[in-house]
C-alpha cells in the first residue's frame, strides 16, 4: 500500500450476541482464500487486559512501563496506556498498512463503511434506520428478508459478503 492510500475498513456493527465475530471468522477466511491479507480490529466499549498476572509483561506494567511489545518469532503484540481515546483513523494507519481490507467489529460511531449483521425478523429498528438515513451503512448482512434501500446481503453465505466488499473497495 501506498503512503497516501486511505486504508480500506469495513466495520460490522449489531447489537451484542448477533453472531458478528462468527461472521467475521468465515469472511476472513473466504478473503484469505482469495489472496486477500485481511486485518482484523475489534473496537470494544469496555476495560480489557490481554495481559495475565505473573507473566513477564504484566509485571513491567504493574511497575509503570506505558508501553510493552511482546515478540516471538511469528507474533507480536504492543500494549500501550493511554489517557484519552485514541483516533480510530490514526490507529487503522499506524497498524494495517500491510493488509488489503481491515475489517473491524464494532466501531458504530464514524464514517467508516457499516453492514449491519441481523439475525431472524428484527423486533427493533435497525441502527443503519433507527435515525433517518445513515449514508455510511453500505449493507445489511441477514438471514432473513428485509426491504431496505441498501443491499441485504446473505449472512450465512461469506462468498458472498467478500465479493460485495471486493467490488465496493476494489480489491
Amino acid at each position: 500500500m501506498k503512503a497516501d492510500e486511505q486504508i480500506k475498513a469495513v466495520s460490522f456493527v449489531a447489537k451484542s450476541g448477533t453472531g458478528k465475530t462468527t461472521l467475521l471468522e468465515k469472511l476472513i477466511a473466504e478473503l484469505r482464500s482469495r489472496g486477500c491479507r485481511v486485518g482484523a480490529f475489534k473496537a470494544v466499549s469496555h476495560q480489557f487486559d490481554i495481559d495475565q498476572p505473573g507473566k513477564d509483561s504484566y509485571r513491567m506494567a504493574a511497575a509503570g512501563a506505558e508501553a510493552t511489545l511482546i515478540c516471538a518469532a511469528t507474533k507480536l503484540a504492543f500494549v500501550q496506556t493511554h489517557s484519552e481515546q485514541p483516533d480510530f483513523n490514526q490507529l487503522l494507519s499506524d497498524y494495517f498498512q500491510n493488509v488489503d481490507i481491515v475489517l473491524v467489529e464494532g466501531h458504530k460511531r464514524g464514517d467508516l463503511p457499516k453492514i449491519e449483521v441481523v439475525r431472524q425478523e428484527p423486533h427493533e429498528p435497525l441502527l443503519c434506520c433507527s435515525d433517518g438515513y445513515d449514508p455510511s451503512y453500505i449493507a445489511v448482512a441477514s438471514d432473513c428478508q428485509l426491504d431496505l434501500d441498501i443491499p441485504v446481503l446473505d449472512l450465512n453465505n461469506p462468498a458472498v459478503i467478500a465479493d460485495f466488499l471486493t467490488d465496493f473497495f476494489h480489491i
